[in-house]
């Protein structure tokens, strides 16, 4: 599995599970610059910088990142400190902690998980989805 690179030819041919892959930040593990990968990346330890990613994100309990995460689902039991644009869902689990805007279609949030930021969602979200993630871009 290549880990936060393209695959050679991607996008060619084969199903989404060829296609798709995980890649785990583990703890004490520290990435300091974006990430940008297929499938689902699980961070455990930190990142600094963007995480892209074109199915799901998911920052464990005690995981971190500084800079902003643009994905189809983000599931959040750690903590970030930047933007979510997810394209369909975002969870925010009962220890998640976001300091940023969040930007998705739908959004579930457990009891002691906390937003500091502004929320922006439902069905017009996914037209404006492509600009938010630009802007964010362009932002860094």
């Amino acid at each position: 599995m290549a880990m936060f690179t393209e695959r050679p030819g991607g996008g060619g041919g084969g199903g989404r599970d060829q296609e798709s892959g995980l890649s785990i930040i583990a703890p004490g593990m520290r990435v300091v610059g974006d990430v940008n990968a297929d499938g689902v990346v699980k961070v455990e330890g930190t990142v600094v910088g963007t995480i892209r990613v074109s199915h799901q994100v998911l920052v464990a309990k005690g995981g971190l990142v500084e800079g902003d995460v643009i994905a189809r689902e983000a599931i959040i039991g750690g903590e970030v400190r930047g933007g979510i644009v997810a394209h369909e869902r975002v969870e925010l689990q009962a220890t998640s902690r976001v300091h940023g805007d969040i930007t998705t279609r739908r959004l579930l949030v457990q009891e002691g998980g906390e937003i500091n930021g502004v929320l922006r969602m439902g069905e017009q979200v996914g037209d404006e989805r492509e600009e938010t993630g630009r802007a964010v871009a362009a932002a860094r």
